[in-house]
């Protein structure tokens, strides 16, 4: 993945919670490290379409050091399975849908976030949109803990 052009994608229900703040997390910490990385969300749904990251996820992500006021929420597209080279889900019902829209020969592209960045007991990033302020500082802590795990595991 570290010098692939695709980069990455995140991919979650929405568009508007775990996903944005990924992929945000990951660019971020990245540019920290002097790395360059192609990094964008989608959702599977399309339900938020062009609507900002959740209100509470916006403010658990500020709280953090990040902003997420600049994103808008998208759709995969078939196109997103040959342009990027990994795309990445947050949970296995994520992983689920992507797989049954990808085609076959590009599956092996496909995985969940967590466990491709090496993050340990943890397989899914849990969708706080039901939750209070603690789910979205949880997904903005495991946000970290995987970015951290793609840095060193990509050499950063």
């Amino acid at each position: 993945m570290s010098g692939d052009r695709g980069g990455l994608l995140i991919v979650c229900l929405g568009n508007i919670c775990r996903s944005p703040v990924v992929a945000e997390v990951v660019r971020h910490r990245f540019a920290a490290a002097g790395r360059s990385l192609v990094v964008e969300s989608c959702g599977t749904g399309g339900w938020h379409v062009g609507h900002r990251a959740d209100a509470r996820m916006r403010e658990a992500a500020r709280e953090a050091g990040y902003d997420l006021s600049g994103h808008r929420a998208r759709q995969i597209e078939a196109g997103d399975f040959q342009r990027f080279d990994r795309v990445l889900g947050m949970d296995l019902a994520n992983l689920r849908d992507l797989t049954a829209r990808c085609p076959p020969a590009l599956r092996d592209k496909l995985g969940l976030f967590l466990p491709t960045a090496g993050v340990e007991g943890v397989v899914e990033v849990p969708d706080p949109y039901y939750g209070g302020p603690e789910d979205f500082r949880y997904v903005v802590a495991l946000a970290e803990r995987g970015a951290d795990g793609l840095l060193a595991r990509l050499g950063g």
